[in-house]
């Protein structure tokens, strides 16, 4: 039964406590809407507090105003509260150079972390599901990423000063349709689903199921276990770093931090880039996706290039070689 899942889901990665106030992010597509449901018939034994957060990316025109109101009606229809807003996610993504994919999600987490903050929540649910996290390990190895990476979709994560977390990550999409289908529970369809425009688009229609018919039928499987397995060698990594940052780290200004040059280039490459990576995500509160060739640009930084050398990083962060240090620093800092 889906709903036993997802309690042991929520027991297994802890993401949820007694009285919890909890933003859930609701689209109206079958995910979110499962989701929804599913945190409503836990609502009273855990004593949870619910508020529905739908964002309007306006990308869909006449489409997307029916999503609203069909999350608006919703809302009612459970005695929750809503919050909707509409954005221009397209003029967005031309003024900040940004793909619309990555315009959209910025925007998103943007919305719900204002959300949460208007409704004094700590938690935001979220409705990715076993076979989103298939495509997206499969996506960053296409993209050439390391071990940050191929550990897919976190069930739970910090973001700024709530905590995001996946209570449908270990249920597959058909349990999803299976459960919303027996039950009589309707939910809207995005169009933009079918079209091959977006990169997941083209991996979900096309690439998965060719993998699956000509090479593996247990492609997903193999994409959710390998998810699995890097997760728990990334998060012991991780732990090592941070005990390492401590040793390798120096004062650092508001504005910078700062790791010794001598202490960094002794360690094993594999806690140079988590240390690169806890330095990014002190200045920023989160890391960009990090690729190859700024892995490059930083080892020659610190064995063969000059004093005062400078590489541009992703997110509007720069690392200078200064002083037998490295010191990583926002480029325009406001």
């Amino acid at each position: 039964m889906i709903l036993e899942k997802v309690k042991q889901a929520i027991r297994k990665f802890d993401m949820l406590k007694k009285n919890d106030r909890l933003v859930v992010a609701v689209s109206g597509g079958p995910d979110s809407i499962c989701l929804m449901h599913l945190l409503n018939k836990l609502k009273k034994k855990w004593g949870l507090h619910l508020h529905i957060a739908h964002l309007n990316h306006m990308l869909r025109d006449n489409e997307s105003d029916k999503d609203s109101l069909f999350v608006r009606q919703l809302a009612e229809k459970l005695n929750i509260p809503v919050s909707c807003e509409s954005i221009d996610v397209k003029g967005f993504a031309q003024e900040n150079k940004l793909s619309i994919e990555e315009a959209a999600r910025n925007l998103r987490y943007d919305f719900l972390l204002r959300v949460a903050k208007q409704t004094f929540a700590s938690k935001i649910a979220l409705g990715h599901n076993q076979d989103d996290q298939a495509e997206t390990v499969l996506m960053r190895f296409l993209r050439g990423s390391g071990i940050s990476g191929l550990r897919g979709i976190p069930a739970k994560r910090a973001l700024g000063d709530c905590l995001i977390i996946r209570p449908l990550i270990e249920i597959r999409r058909r349990e999803i349709m299976r459960f919303l289908s027996s039950k009589n529970i309707p939910c809207r369809s995005d169009s933009s689903n079918l079209k091959n425009l977006y990169f997941r688009n083209r991996v979900r229609n096309e690439l998965m199921p060719y993998l699956e018919k000509d090479f593996n039928p247990s492609i997903k499987e193999m994409l959710i276990n390998l998810a699995e397995n890097v997760s728990w060698d990334f998060d012991y990594l991780e732990k090592a770093a941070e005990e390492r940052f401590k040793k390798t780290s120096s004062a650092s200004k508001e504005k910078e931090v700062v790791l010794k040059r001598d202490k960094f280039i002794t360690l094993h490459k594999a806690l140079q880039k988590l240390l690169v990576r806890l330095a990014i995500k002190k200045l920023k509160g989160n890391v960009r996706r990090i690729d190859y060739r700024h892995w490059k640009e930083l080892e020659d930084l610190l064995t063969d290039r000059p004093q005062n050398s400078i590489v541009d990083l992703p997110g509007g962060v720069s690392a200078v070689k200064k002083n037998g240090k490295i010191i990583f620093y926002h480029r325009n800092p406001k």
